[in-house]
């Protein structure tokens, strides 16, 4: 067989599984649904899971330490953060870029945000997420987890929520979550 049609064949092989398997890959990620116990990776190697916060309403950003929108949701998270923080409110962010260990700190110290940030591989990210690896990953991600731990909802960085008023949005989805109240607590 030559090469040409090798190619051929091979591109047949890839269209048809892509066509069969086409829900599949599009399929939006699960909702609501139990946070996996996420560690996000500490620059000092120090880990901080995700569950720790269980009890607080808790919004998850993932980023990209040079790209602007993730910086303007930074900017927006910080805000919220020192606004709603008193009343049960947690922000955790995660860097996901190739040198993310190495840039986090210059970000932090540019940016100053209330709340710990650090950094994660990507394929760990797409994992937490349900993000399929073979779709391209739009920055920022946040995701927004109630305070019995589950993932009540999540945006990608082409999403509305986004691109149209997003600190609005942010605001909406945070005082929702904050209105539910408290697991009782169980006796024993």
């Amino acid at each position: 067989m030559s090469t040409r049609g090798l190619l051929r064949t091979l591109s047949g092989v890839c269209l048809a599984w892509a066509i069969a398997n086409a829900g599949a890959i599009a399929r939006a990620a699960e909702l609501p649904r139990p946070s996996p116990d996420f560690a996000v990776n500490m620059v000092g190697g120090q880990q901080i899971q995700v569950s720790q916060y269980k009890g607080k309403v808790c919004a998850l950003a993932f980023i990209l330490t040079t790209c602007p929108h993730c910086q303007k949701t930074v900017g927006f998270l910080s805000t919220m953060q020192k606004e709603y923080g008193p009343r049960g409110f947690q922000v955790l962010a995660s860097a996901i870029e190739d040198m993310a260990a190495m840039n986090v700190p210059d970000f932090i110290n540019r940016f100053q945000p209330p709340f710990p940030v650090g950094f994660n591989n990507q394929n760990a990210v797409q994992e937490y997420l349900q993000h399929p690896v073979i779709l391209r990953l739009l920055m920022p991600q946040v995701v927004f987890i109630d305070r019995q731990g589950t993932i009540r909802a999540q945006y990608a960085g082409d999403d509305k929520f986004f691109i149209d008023d997003q600190e609005k949005h942010l605001r909406e989805q945070i005082e929702a979550l904050l209105k539910e109240a408290p697991a009782p607590h169980k006796r024993r």
